[in-house]
């Protein structure tokens, strides 16, 4: 059967499936804004329960956060979730937490040593090394060109 290029992409147009974009969006916003909310939410709970400044009760919703991410990762939660929220749940402190307990998790039948622990930051690994990296080179910079050498 031949076809010329504007009947193909009608063919090709006509199976295509529907984009699901704007959905996918939206899950990603809601599921995504709801996370960063969970973790405003702790944050006041931090400053008025606990009695908490500013800057400590900040670092206490990290740790939380990261706490409530591995702990919703191992048992199987956050996985779940994201299947639906997609990049919604790639919010920084709960996606990094996601990233360092799935291999972890993958891999604990290889034991506890050359399975979680080492495939612990299969993905968070790389992240580390390069911010890293990228910190100290930035703060080099900063040094040289602020003629603090």
């Amino acid at each position: 059967m031949k076809m010329t290029a504007k009947e193909y992409a009608k063919f090709a147009k006509d199976r295509a499936p529907s984009s699901k974009t704007a959905k996918n969006m939206l899950k990603a916003f809601v599921i995504g804004g709801g996370i960063c909310a969970a973790g405003q939410g702790i944050m006041e709970l931090w400053k008025v329960v606990a009695g908490l400044d500013m800057e400590a009760a900040a670092s206490m919703t990290s740790i939380t956060m990261i706490f409530i991410g591995a702990l919703l990762t191992a048992i199987g939660v956050y996985d779940k979730l994201a299947k639906h929220a997609g990049a919604g749940t790639i919010v920084p402190i709960t996606g990094f937490a996601n990233a360092i307990v799935s291999p972890a998790m993958e891999f604990r039948a290889e034991g506890l040593v050359m399975g979680m622990s080492a495939k612990m930051f299969v993905i968070a690994g790389p992240v580390l090394v390069f911010g890293i990296s990228a910190s100290i080179i930035y703060g080099l910079i900063l040094l040289i060109f602020r003629g603090g050498v």
